[in-house]
């Protein structure tokens, strides 16, 4: 790694097609990410198609562009948050509140399997797991929903909606390009809380270990995975027969969703990953994309966790709450 360092730092100094300091607005420090990421080139997670993408998005200046990006968001993240906590302590969030306490189920308390020794080293090693019980969303949050939210709570809506509108024909669809911030802030919005990946993980599989929500066999037909060739999200609770044992919706594919926590390693995991720790939250179910160009494998099993920067926006993304 360091020789490659030394190598990629090199490459820049030759003034090539790499980042310089004139690539960061001088009074915030913020990468110019819209000279890469216009409209029409907006990727979603797939940052190998140019070398040019190294400026930010490679291991060795990675840490470099989530400081300043950090560094950038986080007063607006606290005024936005502040905002939405008077709100909601005023009462305006109160309709909001009382239609989101539908359609969620009761997981009872007590213990599953959580995790896999037969799958990547992150998702192991398989462990016992004690939750207390706890309600979760039968559904992805909707498009519809979040507008709600957006309208109510006077917060900033996904990039992608025109005029601030959903786009026509996708209220019943999940939210998308909504980050852990985002996510965070509706769910405390409605009442609610972000899930942990404990709970998340029990809600999707039970007691049996199951590896996906309807059971130990992988079927096309029975959640919005790429194998189903969609290509795209579809309304939430769109698959009866891909339901979790406590009737949950979803819990593999259409979205990946954010959970509460940070990505850390499992007890008793020794495998090593310099990305432990509290850099990245950790996102789950898989979604509709189809990572197999990064040779991920089928990405919908219960256990199966990936880690993201809080940050994050994409297609892909999107969330469900709990309390």
């Amino acid at each position: 790694m360091k020789a490659f360092s030394l190598i990629f730092i090199f490459s820049l100094t030759a003034g090539l097609t790499y980042a310089s300091q004139n690539d960061y607005h001088p009074v915030t420090g913020e990468p110019k990410c819209m000279d890469c990421h216009t409209p029409d080139r907006k990727y979603s997670i797939d940052y190998t198609r140019e070398d040019t993408c190294g400026e930010c998005h490679d291991p060795v200046f990675s840490d470099r562009y989530t400081e300043i990006d950090s560094r950038y968001k986080t007063e607006a993240m606290h005024s936005k948050q502040e905002s939405v906590e008077k709100r909601q302590k005023s009462g305006s969030s109160k309709s909001g509140m009382e239609s989101e306490r539908k359609d969620m189920v009761l997981v009872p308390a007590g213990e599953f399997t959580m995790g896999s020794n037969d799958w990547w080293p992150k998702s192991g090693p398989e462990h016992i797991k004690s939750v207390d019980a706890f309600y979760i969303d039968k559904y992805e949050v909707t498009n519809k929903k979040y507008k709600t939210f957006v309208d109510s709570a006077g917060y900033k809506p996904p990039d992608h909606w025109e005029n601030s509108k959903i786009p026509p024909g996708r209220e019943k669809h999940p939210v998308v390009y909504v980050n852990w911030f985002d996510a965070d802030a509706y769910c405390r919005w409605t009442g609610k809380r972000l899930p942990t990946e404990a709970e998340w993980e029990k809600a999707a599989r039970g007691t049996d270990k199951r590896a996906f929500p309807w059971g130990d066999k992988f079927s096309r037909d029975k959640a919005n995975t790429p194998q189903l060739g969609k290509e795209d999200t579809m309304p939430v609770g769109s698959f009866e027969n891909g339901k979790s044992p406590y009737g949950v919706y979803d819990m593999a594919g259409n979205v990946w969703e954010w959970t509460a926590d940070w990505f850390k390693p499992y007890p008793g995991n020794t495998h090593p990953d310099e990305n432990y720790g509290e850099i990245y939250r950790v996102v789950r179910g898989g979604s509709w994309y189809d990572c197999t160009y990064y040779r991920c494998g089928i990405s919908a099993p219960t256990y199966n966790r990936i880690f993201f920067n809080p940050s994050t926006r994409n297609n892909n993304f999107g969330f469900r709450c709990a309390k």
